[in-house]
């Protein structure tokens, strides 16, 4: 069988009996028992929370929250957050990042559903733990290059296996409390390994499995796990089985299996036990990475932020001078009123475009870099007129966290506009919203000529047509002014840049239409604005819940303050003491949009994902589009709120009459499985409605609404990629097989025959082959399948993230589909080796009584090398002690380099631990610990050294203390 046939065959088996999964459960827990979800989630919580902890001891501040797999992200959010209780606080930015961790990790069980070495069965030891090194590797690389929606993407695909471990193998049959931590040391051999000859299991009797592991396993403390195929019933004689009803090995002597996945499994008795080891071994592995990363730089990994990122793409050619200077000016202030504070942006990105280049992509965590690159941006040159804004936005889009906020400025159309549907597939994929600065658009669609008949550089309503349906399908704005009125626009920008931004209403009509909507104010939400974009023919009326009125005639009155800038009324509402539900009416036969925002802690998030039969009847992440008249179920988290009651999740259709309610199932701690049947083609926007009955000054319970800003579009088209890898090492190519199939109401559509356009596209401009077209054709089933290949160039650093889009498109273009997916360059691990500590001197003369302590001090000295062939020591930091430190360089007696770590503390703090972290992220940790010697062994040792004569009489100062410093390096 070649590659292609085996890779294209575990797609159909992915396909076809997708919950073959052989592990803890990916995301939806059956009764009693903990998923791989729950497992991440709640060691991301609790790590999170103890990295919160130590800032709050070094600066000398409480922190009370009990630390226990009881934790939310909300609880742990509000104690890392130095604020008052009255700020508020969202959540979003956090749960979408522990989503990310464990949606990656549950997609280990579709894309890699076969791998021995991603479920840690057949006694695949090394395997595994070569893909827990190589994953880790990569999540410090792309830290480093502040990758870190890649970073989690990978994170949480390496804790699947680590995870699994548990489950699969017999540690915890062998009694141990504590993780297995050579998985994650690769410079640590294995021991007590069952070999491959050696008998693990016997027959379990009538179905019960508790005692099928041999004594003698158990006896000489060796190490196994269940093997597992779903082919065959083939094994090693005399070892252990996975087991399951899916397991074929299970039913070879000795039958049975060991598994502990769940609570009904062969080893169920023992699923709790292996899950709460399964969160300790995550957080040793968090605590790996957070130590090699740095404190602050782990937790903008774990997406504890209360802000989003300052992104900007921007034309730079030659009429761009002043949409360049504004651009400056409202950046300049948002970052010089939020410096300092929880608004203030956690990230900056630029990216510049022109014809013919677009880039380079400029992201920082430092506002004065971000403010010298948006300083140094000109506008020159033109040439012809379209520009690669397209370009420019694909790399914005693909570089910012999910659910950023975009802002494109330009008054050119795009000459890269076959992109739009891959940067539909990403605005989609990323839930990110794009908002459009567009200056000087035609008021008609007459031809770009000036009076000379020479080019201009307006816009007209055609190519402007291509801004406004990006901005659309994100929920963001086209915004068309004047560059002189540009200013009053850019107001939005500072909008979007407040703490806890909510979407509550949003809608488009194009064509337009008179007509009413409605929306519900709750106690939660301040600081109101509404956005209304439309012809300058638009009129409006606002109606609060109490039947006040107040007109667009009024650019002030009882409900609002308004301004217009080209297309766009901004409303600052009044809704003070004015919940309950709202009406916006707009008379305008031109098309025109509504979006109504606030700010407020109450909020969600959400996933598409898709539903698996059979042993574990779970779920998974759902990339692409849902399929026109099929099923189509989504997760939803509610955060801000514990209070909150979901009484409605809904399919909205923003620009028609379709609505198409969900069914709830709760999941517990404000998580949702809403599924939808029979969803019709169109394009939705998820809303969900429902009853906050916490206790205000207004009210005792509050409806409230909120809606998401991305569409979802369905699709009638079915396309699937798998990888046999997602690591790509520098100079080398990867493939990538794919289906396409045509479907009819969510089934492939077997006499379908047709071709279909295919395109593929990478944010890196990396080299790729696809073909053009696939063709359906008759007895295929209804599929076809193709090849994408892509090659990543040997100069690529390690910890590059890599997003592939590969589109398919019906032959009449009225119909498409996409699959992601994200590529890590890795490369190669070479160096596994820790830096080593080596004890050089220790000085101490410290007094017994500890009320004389801080007169005295203790000095540690030690050498700490990356040996000849490491990457070579990057810092050192103090991971314990509140004393001086100072580092020094030096030659080692084979060559090597050493730097000589030099500590001194008062006698008040008798510990130091110094943490080594080498060029590829590898720690050691150096210990130097005062201890006490006994009272005899004190007088002794005062008698001999410490005695001195004065006048006849000797003083004996038996009130000091030996200090004896003992060094170690701890592994972690």
């Amino acid at each position: 069988m070649t590659a292609r046939q085996t890779v294209m065959l575990l797609v159909a088996v992915v396909l076809y009996f997708p919950s073959l999964a052989h592990s803890f459960q990916p995301l939806i827990f059956n009764e009693n028992s903990i998923t791989h979800r729950q497992i991440t989630e709640r060691a991301v919580l609790r790590k999170t929370a103890e990295v919160c902890r130590d800032f709050a001891a070094s600066a000398g501040q409480d922190f009370s929250l009990v630390i226990d797999n009881s934790l939310s992200a909300g609880k742990v959010q509000r104690a890392c957050s130095s604020v008052g209780t009255s700020t508020l606080l969202s959540t979003a930015i956090f749960q979408t990042s522990i989503a990310q961790m464990y949606f990656a990790n549950a997609k280990v069980d579709v894309e890699f559903i076969l791998s021995d070495t991603h479920h840690f069965v057949d006694e695949a030891f090394q395997g595994g733990r070569d893909l827990i090194t190589e994953g880790v590797s990569y999540v410090k690389a792309s830290v480093k290059l502040e990758n870190f929606a890649a970073g989690r993407w990978t994170l949480g695909q390496i804790c699947h296996p680590l995870q699994d471990f548990y489950s699969h193998s017999n540690w915890v049959e062998m009694g141990n409390t504590v993780p297995y931590s050579t998985l994650i040391r690769p410079d640590q051999p294995f021991e007590n390994l069952a070999g491959p000859d050696t008998p693990t299991c016997r027959n379990c009797i009538n179905g019960n499995c508790d005692d099928n592991l041999l004594p003698e396993l158990q006896q000489q403390g060796l190490l196994t796990t269940g093997y597992f195929s779903f082919f065959s019933r083939s094994k090693p004689a005399g070892k252990c089985s996975h087991g399951g009803s899916f397991d074929q090995t299970s039913k070879q002597d000795p039958v049975g299996g060991i598994n502990k996945d769940d609570v009904t499994s062969d080893h169920g008795s023992l699923h709790r036990k292996a899950a709460n080891l399964a969160v300790d071994a995550t957080m040793e592995l968090l605590e790996d990475i957070r130590v090699a990363v740095g404190d602050k730089n782990f937790l903008r990994l774990m997406g504890l932020s209360q802000s989003t990122v300052l992104c900007f793409v921007i034309d730079t050619t030659g009429s761009m001078s002043d949409d360049i200077a504004e651009a400056k000016r409202v950046s300049f202030e948002i970052i010089d009123s939020k410096r300092g504070t929880m608004q203030e942006p956690s990230a900056y990105i630029l990216v510049p475009f022109n014809d013919p280049g677009f880039g380079p992509l400029m992201k920082t965590t430092n506002a004065d870099i971000f403010k010298d690159s948006i300083n140094k941006l000109t506008a020159s040159g033109g040439g012809d007129i379209p520009e690669l804004c397209l370009s420019g936005l694909q790399l914005a889009l693909t570089a910012a966290p999910p659910s950023s906020e975009i802002f494109v400025f330009t008054d050119a159309p795009a000459k890269d506009a076959h992109l739009k549907s891959t940067i539909t597939a990403l605005i989609e994929s990323t839930k990110s919203v794009v908002t459009f600065m567009l200056t000087d658009v035609l008021p008609s669609r007459r031809r770009r000529r000036d009076i000379g008949g020479a080019p201009s550089r307006s816009m007209s309503q055609s190519d402007a047509q291509l801004y406004r349906d990006l901005a659309q399908a994100s929920g963001g704005q086209a915004i068309e002014v004047t560059k002189s009125d540009l200013s009053l626009a850019t107001s939005v920008i500072e909008d979007s840049s407040a703490s806890a931004v909510v979407t509550v209403f949003q809608v488009g009509r194009n064509p337009g239409k008179p007509d009413s909507f409605t929306f519900t104010v709750d106690d939660s939400l301040r600081d109101m604005t509404a956005y209304i974009t439309g012809a300058s023919s638009l009129t409006f009326n606002l109606t609060n819940s109490s039947g006040v009125s107040q007109s667009s005639s009024q650019s002030s009155g009882p409900l609002a303050s308004f301004t217009t800038a080209g297309n766009l009324r901004r409303l600052r509402l009044n809704t003070d003491n004015q919940t309950g539900l709202w009406e916006i009416s707009v008379n305008s036969n031109n098309p025109y949009s509504v979006k109504v925002i606030g700010q407020s802690s109450v909020n969600f998030i959400y996933n598409l994902v898709e539903a698996h039969v059979g042993a574990h009847g779970d779920f998974s992440l759902k990339e692409g589009r849902p399929l026109s008249g099929g099923n189509s179920s989504l997760m939803v988290s509610v955060t801000g709120s514990d209070t909150v009651k979901v009484t409605e999740v809904t399919l909205f259709d923003s620009s028609g009459p379709t609505e198409v309610n969900g069914s709830l199932q709760e999941l517990g701690g404000g998580n949702f499985l809403v599924r939808f049947s029979n969803v019709p083609a169109g394009e939705f926007v998820v809303r969900l409605r429902g009853q906050d009955n916490s206790s205000t000054s207004r009210s005792t319970t509050s409806s409230f609404q909120r809606q998401a800003s991305t569409q979802i579009k369905t699709s009638s088209i079915s396309i699937t990629a798998q990888a046999n890898n997602t690591n790509i090492e520098p100079g080398s190519t990867i493939s990538i097989p794919f289906t396409v199939a045509t479907m009819t109401n969510g089934v492939v559509n077997d006499t379908a025959t047709g071709t279909l356009t295919v395109r593929a596209n990478n944010d890196r401009s990396y080299a790729s082959t696809s073909p053009s077209t696939v063709t359906v054709a008759a007895g295929s089933g209804g599929k076809a399948n193709g090849t994408v290949t892509l090659t990543v160039p040997a100069s690529a650093a390690s910890g590059t993230d890599v997003t592939l889009t590969i589109e398919a498109e019906n032959a009449a273009a009225t119909d498409i589909n996409y699959a992601v997916l994200r590529f890590s360059v890795a490369a190669k691990v070479t160096d596994i080796n820790r830096p080593g500590c080596q004890v050089v001197n220790t000085s101490a003369s410290c007094p017994f009584s500890s009320s004389l302590c801080a007169s005295f001090h203790w000095e540690f000295i030690a050498n700490l090398t990356d040996g000849i062939n490491g990457t070579g020591i990057e810092r050192i930091t103090i991971r314990k002690g509140n004393g001086t430190f100072n580092t020094s360089t030096a030659v080692g007696a084979g060559g090597e380099n050493v730097t000589v770590a030099t500590y001194s503390a008062s006698c008040c703090s008798q510990d130091v631990e110094l943490a080594a972290v080498d060029k590829v992220g590898n720690v050691g940790t150096c210990v130097g610990q005062a201890r006490a010697v006994t009272t005899a062994a004190l007088a002794t040792k005062a008698s001999a050294v410490n005695t001195t004569s004065t006048g006849g009489h000797s003083l004996s100062i038996s009130r000091f203390l030996c200090i004896s410093v003992v060094v170690s390096l701890l592994w972690k």
